[in-house]
């Protein structure tokens, strides 16, 4: 499911690489399918995430957490709740399931569509800007951000850091091809190599940064759901007080790591202005397809 899910966001970052190619119109209902797709598959996945949270504070502080009655029962309850929408999910697969129907219909209005026109890597750049200037906007507002809306703030960023490096990737070329003996023609490729190099450092790093905003934003949900714990009246609390302090205390501990490794790493990724960025980025690609 969460590979799934993954490829429906290389989906999206393609059509928005494609925006200005497909139309207006033609972008906005095709992201609307692909974005409706992912939305229900994220059950199974945020159940999923949500157990695999918990259990990574666990092994960072077992002396703190493990042995906490009420965090072994939120652990169990955690688990219960993934195996049960894992089966659902399943169960709807196993059926057709509208999310696959939705895009095998997108499939097919797409082949029936005007082939898009072959474009050069230098068609891309207002694209490419966009894409580059979002993210870089995202970080600013995230590095500003502060109280309860810091965490939304790193989430929106996070989008944005993922279709960088889906964007990158799909860009990646193989190194230049080899060619005959010669001195000059091995100096060209080198400088080549270094070039193309660029492209896999970029989607390296973003892919490294969004594990960070990732396991940032993993760890709001489970605070959230930690504190809705004792707002819940219809049901006898899970966690125990002392259970719930410790759990809010190691969560909010490893989020500002998170963020301050994020925001650095992100100044990395992001130094450039967007025009500047996307000319060495296409200079790159270029340089690969010679």
């Amino acid at each position: 499911m969460h590979e799934a899910r993954k490829a429906l966001k290389r989906v999206r970052a393609l059509l928005r690489l494609l925006e200005d190619e497909l139309g207006a119109d033609a972008y906005e209902q095709d992201s609307a399918v692909v974005r409706g797709a992912g939305r229900r598959l994220a059950p199974a996945r945020d159940a999923a995430v949500l157990l695999s949270t918990l259990e990574g504070l666990i092994e960072r502080h077992p002396k703190q957490l493990g042995g906490r009655g009420g965090v072994r029962r939120l652990r169990a309850q955690l688990r219960r709740e993934r195996d049960g929408a894992a089966s659902l999910a399943l169960a709807r697969a196993g059926r057709g399931g509208d999310v696959l129907d939705d895009l095998v219909a997108l499939r097919a209005s797409m082949a029936a569509r005007q082939p898009l026109r072959a474009s050069s890597p230098a068609a891309l750049e207002p694209a490419l800007a966009r894409v580059y200037g979002k993210g870089r906007r995202r970080m600013r507002q995230a590095a500003r951000g502060g109280g309860r809306s810091s965490g939304r703030k790193l989430h929106e960023w996070r989008k944005r850091v993922k279709d960088l490096r889906y964007v990158a990737e799909m860009l990646e070329r193989a190194d230049p091809g080899k060619g005959g003996p010669g001195g000059h023609k091995r100096s060209a490729r080198k400088r080549a190599r270094a070039k193309t190099a660029f492209v896999r450092r970029v989607a390296r790093r973003a892919d490294d940064l969004g594990e960070l905003l990732g396991e940032e934003h993993d760890l709001a949900v489970l605070a959230e759901r930690v504190r809705s714990d004792a707002r819940d009246r219809r049901a006898p609390s899970t966690l125990g007080r002392g259970s719930r302090r410790a759990l809010l205390k190691a969560i909010a501990r490893r989020r500002r790591r998170l963020r301050k490794g994020a925001l650095r790493d992100g100044a990395r990724l992001y130094a450039r202005r967007p025009k500047r960025f996307v000319r060495r980025l296409i200079a790159a690609v270029e340089i690969s397809r010679r």
